[in-house]
Order: structure tokens, then C-alpha cells, then sequence
């Protein structure tokens, strides 16, 4: 049975009309395939049968000629794509293993995330094989010149000329194996629904620590605010997302951002104040009271306070407290509307992580709504439940805030059918019992 969320909330600013898409280049009508194979099926008038027979096969013969190398590009590159992600994704886990070592806890942890995977993997199949071989995925389009400043955007396959509200995505990771892919799945449901989602990748530890993260992920936003429109996106209806360690990284940019609209005008790259709303899932703001509980949990407090630069440099990192500077009280005016979302029965981040931020983001007069789901885990509101498909009350809460005053988008998301199920019930709640997070 779905919990009820919480809900406490300021004035949330509404969001504008939505408008339906920009049109993606399509193949499958006959008008816009190459001559040569409208030549092949298209009937030719000719009263000699046989001619005509012979010079279809000819034109056929041509055709796949001219078509295999095509296809066979296609799937070597995506072949290839693959095979890096998959070497990456390798390379990120045993870089988690040589700094967090292998004593019997990580042993443990290692073991219960091994078999987790495994319990979700029908559905981890699924949303990959979208993710490497969709036409409406355009994977790692480069924002920066780091090795991971790199972007994935999913767009909506329902193709029309007018721009699509889009959803700037950070991903989790313990601020040590985060990576662009582990937003595939809300990206490709975001879609089905028409909007548009960019996930942004940044560099981990120890690649890089918490500071140039934040400005891998500045560098992002800016990118997507700058270019999104060629993509079919509306500039005028961005909004920015994160979740667990992703949440806290985006909060630190946005506010970065700000400080640089109030500091710099009519002249910043990029205009906070534009930005729609954030929506921050599961994450942590104030670093000072979470280092115990996160080595407790693992992430020991050597390798966290290297991640944020030493203990001087937590409260530098943590929007909760920086908020309260009264020098950056022009940049709090700018912010966008905050929506925190956390499950009571979070272990890997306490709910009260996001209860207080959002008590002192009032307190400053910043607009904000905290939404808490009762009986929800750190990966029930961002895995489980999206892969049980069906009514979701995260995912239909953030669709209506983007569809807020565009009656026809409403419409269609009240009469769309009930997303999916990709994992059998029995293996989540097998999942969710083992799960490490």
C-alpha cells in the first residue's frame, strides 16, 4: 500500500504553460528516407513484369548495400559505448573498494549491494537496453573539458514543434561513485511524459573532491540553460533535481550560482531566479551533524572529511549553514522555489536532514515544501517504486508542479496508463530487505 506523504509547505511558485515539444528527426514515414528506398518500395509503373522485377532486385540489392555499412556503424558505436560504460562502471566500483578497504563491514555491505543488483536486474536490463540503444537518448554530450563533464539527455518520443519543459538531474553516489547512467530511469519515464532530462555527470573522489564537483555541476547547468533550446527544450521552464549525495551537490551549486547572480546581475552566464523550482531527493545540507552518522554507516570519517576538504571546509559545503550568512542575503532572494522529498525510514541520510534544512530555509524567507513518505527507504522513493511501476507519488508529485497550469498536459497524465512494472513484487520486497542503502 502507498504511504501518504507529509506535507509542509510555503508559497510554491506556479509554473508556467506547458508547451508540447520540438519535433525529433524521424525516419519510420516514407517521406524522409533516402530515395533510393522509397525507390525499393514504391511500386514502379512498367508493363514488362519481368523488367520490373529485375530492376526492384537491383534497387533492393543497392539498397542494403548502401544500408549495411550504416547499420553495422550504428551498432559497433553503440557496441563500443557500452563496453566504455561498462569499463567505467568497473573501474568506479573497485575505486569505492581501495578506499573504503575490506574489512568485514564493506565485505558485508559489498555482498548485500551484489545481491540487491542481482534482485533488481530484470529491470536494470530493461532500462539499459533503452539507454544504449534508444533513438531519444543522445548519451555523453560533453559540457566541459574534465574527462566527466559529460551529459545525458532524454527526449521525449512524441515529437511536435513547441519546446518541452525540462528537468536538470544529479545523481547519487556517495559522492564517490555517482555517475550520469543512474538517472536513466527517471529519465526515460520523465519522457513518457514529455520533458526533457539532462543528467549531468561530475568527477568523484578522488578524481576530484566536493569543490570541483560543485563546479563540474555549475559548468553543467549553465550548458543546459545555454543550449537545451536546440535540443527541442524550453529555457524558460528548467528545473533542477538531485538526489542523496547528488541532492547535496546541486544544493551547494544552486546556491553557488545565486551568489553569482546577486554579485554579478544582468551579467551572470546563468540566472538562478529563472529556474523554476529545485527538487531535492534524500539528501543531506548540514555536513557537520551527519560525519558520525555517515561513519557509522561506512563512509568512514577519514574518507568523508578528505571528499569535503578537510573539517574547516564542512560548513563551507553545507547549504543549512551557509544560508544563515547574512552577507549572502541577496543571494537567498534568488533562489527558486525548494521541494525536499525524504522517506521516514531513510537509514543511509535521516529524514531529519531534510526537516531541518527546511526549517532554516524558512527561517531566512526562502520559498520551500518539505514532503516526507512514511515508511519509505533511501532507495524505495528513487528505485523500488519506480520499478514497481504504477502510481507513484514522488514521480505524479513532480509531474503535476512541471504540468501545473497547462490543463492539456494535465489531461494527458490523468489519462496515461499505469507506467510498467519492470521487477516482479516478490524481488523488490526481497531487494528492499537486503538492501545495503
Amino acid at each position: 500500500m502507498e504511504s501518504s506523504p507529509v506535507i509542509q509547505s510555503e508559497h510554491l511558485r506556479s509554473s508556467s504553460s506547458l508547451d508540447i515539444g520540438r519535433d525529433l528527426v524521424d525516419f519510420d514515414d516514407g517521406k524522409d528516407r533516402p530515395l533510393l528506398d522509397r525507390l525499393v518500395s514504391e511500386p514502379v509503373a512498367n508493363s514488362n513484369h519481368q523488367r520490373r522485377r529485375r530492376v526492384g532486385a537491383q534497387a533492393a540489392a543497392s539498397a542494403a548495400a548502401l544500408n549495411r555499412p550504416r547499420r553495422q556503424q550504428s551498432f559497433t558505436r553503440d557496441f563500443g559505448h557500452a563496453a566504455k560504460e561498462t569499463y567505467l562502471i568497473t573501474g568506479l566500483s573497485f575505486t569505492l573498494l581501495r578506499y573504503l578497504g575490506v574489512g568485514y563491514r564493506w565485505i558485508t555491505r559489498l555482498l548485500g549491494l551484489g545481491f540487491y543488483a542481482l534482485l533488481l536486474m530484470p529491470g536494470f536490463l530493461q532500462v539499459a537496453y533503452h539507454y544504449f540503444f534508444s533513438s531519444h537518448v543522445r548519451r555523453s554530450i560533453v559540457y566541459g573539458d574534465q574527462p566527466r563533464n559529460r551529459l545525458d539527455l532524454y527526449l521525449p518520443a512524441n515529437c511536435t514543434d513547441e519546446p518541452k519543459p525540462v528537468v536538470i538531474f544529479v545523481t547519487g553516489g556517495a559522492w564517490i561513485i555517482g555517475y550520469k547512467a543512474w538517472g536513466s530511469l527517471l529519465g526515460l519515464q520523465l519522457a513518457e511524459r514529455d520533458i526533457i532530462v539532462a543528467c549531468i555527470d561530475y568527477r568523484n573522489f578522488p578524481q576530484g573532491t566536493i569543490s570541483d564537483m560543485v563546479k563540474d555541476v555549475c559548468q553543467g547547468i549553465s550548458f543546459v540553460y545555454n543550449n537545451i533550446a536546440d535540443y527541442g527544450g524550453d529555457t524558460d521552464r528548467i528545473y533542477l533535481m538531485g538526489q542523496s549525495a547528488g541532492a547535496h551537490i546541486a544544493a551547494c551549486a544552486l546556491l553557488e550560482l545565486a551568489i553569482q547572480e546577486s554579485e554579478k546581475g544582468e551579467n551572470a552566464s546563468l540566472k538562478v531566479s529563472e529556474l523554476k523550482a529545485y527538487f531535492s531527493l534524500s539528501g543531506g545540507y548540514n555536513l557537520p551533524n551527519l560525519v558520525d552518522h555517515f561513519h557509522n554507516r561506512g563512509l568512514y570519517r577519514s574518507i568523508f572529511l578528505g571528499i569535503m576538504e578537510g573539517e574547516e571546509s564542512l560548513n563551507q559545503f553545507s547549504p543549512e549553514i551557509r544560508i544563515l550568512d547574512p552577507s549572502i542575503k541577496n543571494a537567498i532572494s534568488l533562489l527558486p522555489p525548494i521541494v525536499l522529498f525524504h522517506g521516514t525510514e531513510d537509514l543511509s541520510v535521516p529524514s531529519d536532514a531534510s526537516q531541518t534544512f527546511f526549517n532554516t530555509l524558512q527561517k531566512v524567507g526562502a520559498q520551500a515544501e518539505l514532503i516526507l513518505y512514511e515508511g519509505k527507504t533511501h532507495t524505495d522513493l528513487f528505485l523500488q517504486d519506480p520499478l514497481r511501476g504504477g502510481k507513484d507519488g514522488l514521480f505524479d508529485h513532480i509531474v503535476s508542479v512541471i504540468h501545473a497550469d497547462d490543463k492539456e498536459a494535465l489531461a494527458k497524465d490523468a489519462a496515461a496508463p499505469p507506467r510498467k512494472r519492470l521487477v516482479p513484487e516478490f524481488l523488490l520486497k526481497l531487494a528492499r530487505r537486503i538492501s545495503p542503502f
